[in-house]
């Protein structure tokens, strides 16, 4: 892992990365890392993807899918420290531990990162085992009463004896000797155990002195944990989660937005409340939960996670295995917008949500939700320049499950400012750069999910006012002038349309103007000026589709 500047915080930006949670459970391979290892590097590395984590009980050789096991055969060294299962991690053998395969990884130019329990293991109590640099053993340290209620492997420590900060101390130091940049903590939050993570975190900063490498430290799991722990969290960890597992459900993900928003005024640079992990492609292979699939997400509905989770500026860990997932997902995430507006945004909030009825007074008729988030687009905090500097993001969601039309509830200016509403816009698709939808504005009817940013141009002077009922009155004037026989204010029309696309503003006040005053001019104008609007909207319409539009939104 290159060394970052002295001045740069631990996890600048939020991490992205790979988990093997989702997808291999408890029995991932080294093989297997490795190739997740090199086609993050070859296809995802570019758009800011860096990190690999090996999820939970690689010291256990008996691991299997859908479960754990009581009483495993865990792989431990003299003072109980776990050690990988040298037949799924080969490298690992004789006592080298995860070394060799950090410096697999770090040599692709990524990060490796693995998952512990809190406590220390069972077996290294039932045996008594020496804790490391004391003359203190397992049984001195343990605390039998606090032990995790759905992993059987350890018992807690009894952090009111000076032998448990040692433990950690020991584990720590074998696990920074490795060369891990990372570390997910289980069993931490809920119940909330503070002074555990106190300790681990005093463990890992003297591991850090030491080794002179920083660890990234995420707890988990998340369920119930309170804003009110922050500044304790923002002092021990640099992520911590806020709920319980998501898999690729619909409903794990709707159940996100309550939580973001709630988070999403707490985060900081350095320490990121996790909405936890991605469930994109191939997911399920030897997995806890579920059998060998693709992530049953529909594309809207990933595309809703990936916009939720960055305008919150959660992490993003995907659990898919990467080689073998479907292109749509790959797709998604090497989209540079991700990173741009996890690392560069700030002021991130929900500023809108309403419950949508067919019938306003019949909760019967209950279809769905609207939410809007807007942020503002910031200087990344490694001193990269924002990509939309004096720019805007905002993402515009639907829940429910058929589709939705905006109209013009939301204006412009609650995204940009009342102060800045009358200056020049340019709206831009954030999936514009994906291959998976075409280039054009999505506010106006949308299905899960629209995002967009809005970036500041000077220059900008095309006003575009698109919605499918002017495109069809647009064309139905054509229709009427064309059986009116006004062929000559048509052509007249078509000369005047081409001449004033260079002169955009004057034109589109006399555009405006017709839809004003419509039926209250002699038919012949109104046919000719309406000729011109629908020329323009014609002419709107193709640029949006080209993915290059300047646009400007009536107040």
């Amino acid at each position: 892992m290159t060394d970052l500047p002295q001045s740069l915080p631990q996890a600048w930006r939020p991490p992205m990365g790979w988990n093997s949670w989702d997808s291999y459970g408890t029995t991932l391979t080294e093989d297997e890392l490795l190739a997740n290892a090199r086609f993050m590097a070859e296809h995802l590395k570019n758009a800011g993807w860096d990190t690999l984590v090996i999820d939970i009980d690689w010291y256990d050789p008996t691991a299997r899918a859908h479960g754990y096991n009581d009483n495993a055969p865990l792989i431990l060294d003299e003072y109980g420290r776990q050690l990988p299962d040298p037949v799924r991690f080969p490298s690992a053998a004789g006592g080298k531990g995860f070394g060799p395969l950090a410096a697999a990884v770090h040599e692709l130019g990524l990060k490796l990162g693995m998952h512990m329990m809190r406590g220390i293991p069972r077996i290294a109590v039932d045996k008594n085992l020496p804790v490391y640099g004391t003359n203190y053993t397992a049984k001195d340290v343990a605390d039998l009463d606090h032990v995790c209620k759905w992993n059987p492997d350890n018992y807690g420590l009894n952090q009111s004896h000076p032998g448990a900060q040692a433990w950690y101390d020991a584990q720590l130091d074998l696990f920074a000797s490795w060369g891990l940049d990372f570390l997910k903590v289980d069993d931490m939050q809920t119940p909330f155990h503070s002074d555990e993570i106190a300790a681990y975190h005093r463990a890992i900063a003297k591991a850090e002195a030491k080794y002179g490498r920083s660890i990234d430290l995420s707890l988990s799991p998340g369920g119930w944990v309170a804003t009110s722990y922050v500044d304790f969290l923002r002092e021990n960890a640099q992520m911590w989660r806020i709920s319980d597992d998501l898999w690729d459900r619909w409903e794990d993900i709707y159940q996100q937005f309550a939580r973001l928003a709630r988070w999403a005024p707490f985060q900081t640079t350095g320490h990121w409340a996790d909405a936890d992990m991605v469930p994109f492609g191939h997911i399920g292979l030897r997995a806890e939960r579920g059998d060998d699939r693709q992530s049953r997400l529909t594309l809207d509905e990933q595309k809703t996670l990936l916009a939720l989770w960055c305008m919150g500026r959660s992490p993003l860990m995907v659990g898919g295995d990467l080689p073998t997932s479907n292109s749509d997902a790959i797709a998604l995430l090497q989209n540079p917008a991700l990173r741009e507006v996890l690392a560069g945004s700030t002021n991130n909030r929900e500023t809108v949500r309403e419950r949508i009825f067919g019938k306003w007074w019949d909760e019967s008729t209950y279809r769905g939700e609207f939410i809007v988030w807007s942020a503002d687009a910031a200087d990344w905090a490694d001193g990269t320049r924002s990509a939309h500097h004096g720019g805007h993001y905002a993402a515009l969601f639907w829940t429910g499950s058929d589709t939705y039309e905006i109209g013009r509830n939301i204006q412009l200016q609650s995204i940009v400012g009342l102060d800045a509403r009358n200056d020049d816009w340019t709206l831009a698709d954030l999936y514009a750069d994906s291959a998976l939808l075409p280039a054009h504005a999505r506010a106006i009817l949308i299905e899960r999910v629209c995002v967009a940013f809005a970036g500041r141009q000077r220059h900008a002077e095309v006003l575009c006012f698109l919605t499918q009922r002017v495109q069809r009155l647009a064309l139905f004037i054509q229709r009427v002038a064309h059986r009116g026989g006004l062929f000559v204010h048509f052509l007249v029309g078509l000369l005047l349309a081409r001449l004033c696309i260079a002169r955009t503003r004057k034109l589109a006040v006399d555009l405006f103007e017709v839809l004003r005053n419509l039926f209250a001019q002699q038919f012949a104008s109104i046919l000719l000026r309406a000729m011109l609007f629908a020329l323009h909207v014609q002419r709107a319409h193709a640029l949006l589709r080209d993915g290059n539009v300047n646009l400007r939104l009536p107040n």
